[in-house]
């Protein structure tokens, strides 16, 4: 098949080094607005071969993965859908994007006759603080998950060749409602990265930043990491998964505002009960973590 890439960032560029060598992948055409991303592609053979326009890769292409910031992914969907309607036979349209409730809301709101049975929203759990595609790796996917939530509308074929296509990448493909997947993503990735930002902007802003900096320790370091990660990408996921974002956040607000009043009251037993518990739920976290990778590598 042919496979088409809407942008080649990171996720897309790292997607089209991974499928390079597969023999079920014959051409790897993309697009990008960029002139040098798209010479960086070609150079590298990431890419076969590119196109002027983003619609061009609906007419030479099996499959179309849009891998561009999340509420530009959204206007590009609804775009090519557009014009995917008019076609006779359409390519499977599918994302990366990091949150999918606007895409389902953006495409219900076209007013179709019905779902279009080729689009098949996506997101691969996976990344870097690196960007660009420079950054790409074909190893980025190899263990992770990525989470599919397909309609009730889609085709049995269109979902089983995306995941087909990141089972290629090395990936571990689930399924889950759209609801559910920005609220899990809301707490466990938008959510730290929110965390990482507003710290390290903080501590930037304190009179005593250049000390802060200078002798932070790895565990710093470790936390911090994501706040290198690309601002316009975190910045649309926050802006279209804003209600989600907003609740884990106070949900968090609440919880660190306990933990807050512990320290202040001398309460070292309350203090202990959330270190306890937040040990305890960790450590579990890493056996069965730890579980799934031994049992992937049959041990």
């Amino acid at each position: 098949m042919n496979v088409g890439f809407l942008g080649l960032g990171l996720i897309g560029a790292s997607l089209a080094c991974a499928l390079r060598d597969r023999p079920e992948i014959n051409d790897l055409i993309g697009y990008g607005h960029r002139p040098s991303t798209i010479d960086v592609a070609l150079s590298l053979g990431i890419i076969d071969r590119a196109v002027e326009q983003p619609e061009h890769l609906l007419d030479c292409c099996d499959v179309l993965v849009i891998a561009t910031p999340t509420l530009l992914a959204q206007q590009q969907m609804v775009h090519l859908v557009g014009i995917a309607e008019t076609m006779e036979s359409p390519p499977i349209l599918t994302d990366v994007a990091s949150v999918k409730g606007n895409l389902w809301r953006a495409i219900e709101a076209m007013e179709l006759p019905a779902w279009p049975e080729y689009v098949v929203l996506g997101h691969p759990i996976a990344g870097s603080e690196r960007s660009g595609v420079h950054a790409a790796n074909p190893k980025l996917f190899v263990d992770h998950r990525v989470i599919l939530t397909p309609h009730e509308g889609n085709s049995a074929g269109a979902v089983q060749c995306v995941e087909k296509l990141w089972q290629w990448a090395g990936a571990d493909v689930i399924s889950m409602p759209v609801e559910l997947h920005d609220k899990v993503l809301a707490a466990t990735s938008h959510l730290p990265h929110m965390l990482a930002y507003s710290l390290v902007d903080t501590l930037a802003q304190s009179d005593l930043s250049l000390d802060i900096f200078r002798y932070a320790a790895g565990g710093f370091r470790d936390f911090t990491r994501i706040a290198s990660s690309d601002p316009v990408m975190w910045r649309d996921i926050a802006l279209a998964n804003k209600d989600e974002v907003l609740n884990a956040i106070d949900t968090f607000s609440s919880g660190l505002a306990g933990l807050r009043a512990a320290i202040a009251d001398s309460d070292g037993e309350q203090m202990m009960a959330i270190f306890e518990r937040a040990k305890s739920s960790r450590d579990t976290f890493v056996v069965k973590q730890n579980s799934k990778k031994d049992e992937t590598n049959g041990v």
